[in-house]
Formats: C-alpha cells, sequence, structure tokens
C-alpha cells in the first residue's frame, strides 16, 4: 500500500445524549447518558486507519476544546493533519438525541469545518495512487464547495470517491452533477441512489444488512451482507466506505474491496457508536468463519 487516502470532509464532536423522549417545546427531560464523541468524517477515517490505510485529514479544524477534542482522536488513529488550527473559531458540534426507540434527531453547530478555504487545499497536493474522498455535506458549506471545485479538476489522477451523505435532497442540483462528473467511485446508499436515478458508471450502493451492489462500466454485480445481531446501525455506512478506500488502496478490485466492506460494516454494527469500525485482524477472522 503507498497511497493515502485523502479526506476533505469534516470531523465534528457528537454531543450524544440519550433521552425516554424527545421534550416537548420549551420541556425538558433527564439525559440517561450524555457523551462526547468525534463524529462526522472522523468515522471514515478512523475505519481506513484500522485496515492499515495511510489517512490524511485535509479538512479544517477549530482552536478550542472541541478542537483539541478532535485532533487528540485523529492523533489516536495515527491520522494526519494537513492543516494547522483555524484561529479564533472552534470546530463545530451536532447534538445527538436518542430516545428509547433508536430514533436519532440532530442539531448541528457549524464550526471551523465549514472554513475550509481554496488557501487551505491550495497547500494539500495528492498523488496519483492516493484516494481523495469527497462528502456531499462539504456541498452544503459554500467555502468548501468553492475550494473543491477550484481543487478537484486539477488532482494528478487520483481517485475520487464520493459519498453524498443522507442530506442529498438538500443538495443543490447543479453543483452535485457538477461532482458528479468529475468523481471516480460513488458510493451512497439504497435510498439515496433513489433519489440520484441514473448512477454514474462506478458506483456501489449499500443496502444494509442486504450488503451492496457494485455496479461497474455497465455491469451490475450483487455482493451479500455478513449475517449479525445488530445493536447500533449509526457509522454503518462510514466504515463501509473507510474499508472499501483502505482496500483499492491496496490495489483490491472494486468487487474485493465490497467484499471486505461488506464485512466491516456487519462488526460495525454489533457495537454502539459511530466509529466502531474493526480493524483488520477482525474482518479476516469474520471473512475465514464464512468461506463455504
Amino acid at each position: 500500500m503507498t497511497g493515502r487516502l485523502v479526506h476533505t470532509g469534516q470531523v465534528v464532536i457528537d454531543l450524544v445524549m440519550a433521552v425516554p423522549t424527545l421534550p416537548p417545546p420549551g420541556g425538558d427531560v433527564l439525559a440517561s447518558s450524555t457523551n462526547l464523541l468525534p463524529g462526522g468524517g472522523f468515522n471514515v477515517m478512523s475505519a481506513a486507519a484500522r485496515s492499515g490505510a495511510r489517512v490524511l485529514y485535509a479538512g479544517s479544524h477549530g482552536t478550542g476544546a472541541f478542537g483539541d477534542l478532535a485532533r487528540e482522536a485523529l492523533a489516536h488513529e495515527g491520522i494526519e493533519v494537513a492543516h494547522e488550527p483555524t484561529p479564533d473559531l472552534d470546530t463545530g458540534v451536532v447534538v445527538a438525541l436518542v430516545d428509547a426507540t433508536g430514533e436519532r434527531t440532530f442539531a448541528t453547530g457549524t464550526g471551523a469545518e465549514g472554513r475550509l478555504y481554496s488557501a487551505l487545499l491550495d497547500h494539500v497536493h495528492p498523488k496519483s495512487d492516493d484516494v481523495v474522498y469527497v462528502t456531499g455535506y462539504s456541498l452544503l458549506h459554500e467555502i468548501n464547495r468553492t475550494a473543491l471545485f477550484a481543487w478537484l479538476p486539477h488532482l494528478p489522477g487520483s481517485r475520487i470517491l464520493f459519498d453524498p451523505g443522507p442530506l442529498i435532497a438538500e443538495l443543490d442540483l447543479g453543483a452535485l452533477r457538477d461532482t458528479l462528473s468529475i468523481v471516480d467511485i460513488l458510493s451512497c446508499n439504497a435510498c439515496e441512489a433513489e433519489v440520484l436515478g441514473e448512477l454514474p458508471s462506478v458506483a456501489i450502493v449499500r443496502d444494509g444488512a442486504k450488503g451492496c451492489r457494485v455496479h461497474e462500466n455497465g455491469r451490475t454485480a450483487d455482493v451479500p451482507g455478513f449475517p449479525v445481531d445488530a445493536v447500533d446501525t449509526n457509522g454503518a455506512g462510514d466504515t463501509h466506505c473507510g474499508v472499501l478506500a483502505a482496500e483499492l488502496l491496496r490495489g483490491s478490485t472494486l468487487l474485493d474491496a465490497a467484499v471486505r466492506a461488506n464485512a466491516a460494516a456487519a462488526l460495525s454494527v454489533t457495537r454502539r457508536g459511530p466509529a466502531t469500525a474493526p480493524d483488520r485482524a477482525a474482518i479476516d477472522r469474520l471473512l475465514t468463519r464464512n468461506e463455504p
């Protein structure tokens, strides 16, 4: 493995609170647990790193307690950081209320991660054997979107992996089309694929426990999932993307990479939390157990 995963998305801090039910307007409820965890793009990067990939975080991050927490988590996973902290602005936070049924309700406060200026990306120089990851969340931030559209067309043959994310319906249609015209691989879930309608020539459509479908230059293959007892599906798609990227960096075919990504996603849902990607050895064990 010689190339890196260059992640251009956003690391945020998740404030996760378990509540019996959502509070009514003007009301209050007592949370049974409260956790501050790195989230957003961190989930993809940690999944790739745990599968042995070199990872560079090319997004922006803030000066303050949340930025410190994000950088500490990145360093723990061995992920490099391309930029110095953004002065006078902290990393953003996502408040996630999880009720007794497992339903999640989010409120996002954008911070430094929404300020990825062109001058920052100009100092990031991917190589031809790198995989560059782009998320649909970046298209929601005008500054990030402008910087990416100026930077992506000039990459030296790096493969661009694009995950539009759950807010795909909120994306500007023109920006979405422009992005799809320059990416090499699309990875999305089945609901997002329905919104897109026509898929690019190379695409992976994740379908939960069923696995995924690989569309490659006019051919489609179903890659089955792995049966597990799921306890928390949060972050499974991020795990899939991160491990897929790591396997592509190892020289695997898209189909072989999808098999390992399915296995990693299956293991991730057996653990609670967003950044629950397994390491390479755990994926190997699951694949070995499922050999005919």
